[in-house]
Formats: C-alpha cells, structure tokens, sequence
C-alpha cells in the first residue's frame, strides 16, 4: 500500500507517481524545505504552525492527507507546476546521494502528472 497521485482522466496510460507512505512523507519535507519551512513544525504534522503562517503555492500538496481528502484542481496543480520545476531543475553537487535523487526523479515525475492535469483539465487525485 502506498499513495498514488494521477489525473481524473479515466485514462489507464497516463502518467502517475507513487510511493509508500513513509516515502510520501519524506518526499514532502524536501520541497519545504526549499520553501523556507520544515514539514515537522506545521499543523497536522506534529507541530503548531498553521498553514496560513507561511507562504508557499506548494501548499495544496505539502497540507494534504497521504490518500484521502479533496483531489486538487487543474488551478492547484497549474499554480505549483512552476515552483516544483524550479526546485526540479536546480543543480546539484555531482556527489548528491541517492535519496536526492529519487526526490529529484519524484519531482520530475510529479510535474509530468500534473501538466497532464492542466493540459487535459481535469482533477489530481490521491489514492
């Protein structure tokens, strides 16, 4: 079992991204990191910050349930597309460990999935 995001499209060819739970999770911490915040200090991840304390058009992703809540909107998915391919792109000492890469592999695939959300207009869902 594990967290799956695609489009609503009804197609079973078009990409999709997944990880464990865990892999999720950590996952997540990366890019809010890279929004100036740590994951573990926010509402609903063990901390007390709320969510309007910080600034980030990641949030959609960042404050959602691993697998349940509301899918996210071809606006949500079109507002992060240019951050996630910002933090994507950016470079990376040649010695980066293997756990940055698969972040960096992660991102890429996300992107992927969520232009085809915009592209197609249709929802990103979480399973």
């Amino acid at each position: 079992m594990g967290v799956l995001l695609f489009p609503g499209d009804d197609d079973t060819g078009s990409p999709a991204v997944s990880w464990s739970y865990t892999g999720f999770g950590g996952f997540r911490r990366w890019p809010a990191q890279a929004e100036g915040f740590t994951l573990d200090e926010m509402h609903g991840f063990g901390g007390q910050r709320p969510w309007s304390d910080v600034s980030t058009r990641l949030a959609p992703l960042l404050d959602h349930p691993d697998d349940a809540g509301p899918d996210l909107t071809p606006t949500h998915c079109a507002a992060m597309l240019p951050r996630l391919r910002e933090i994507g792109g950016r470079r990376y000492e040649a010695s980066a460990g293997p756990l940055l890469q698969r972040h960096l592999d992660d991102v890429r695939q996300l992107v992927v999935v969520l232009q085809r959300c915009v592209e197609k207009d249709v929802d990103l869902l979480f399973s």
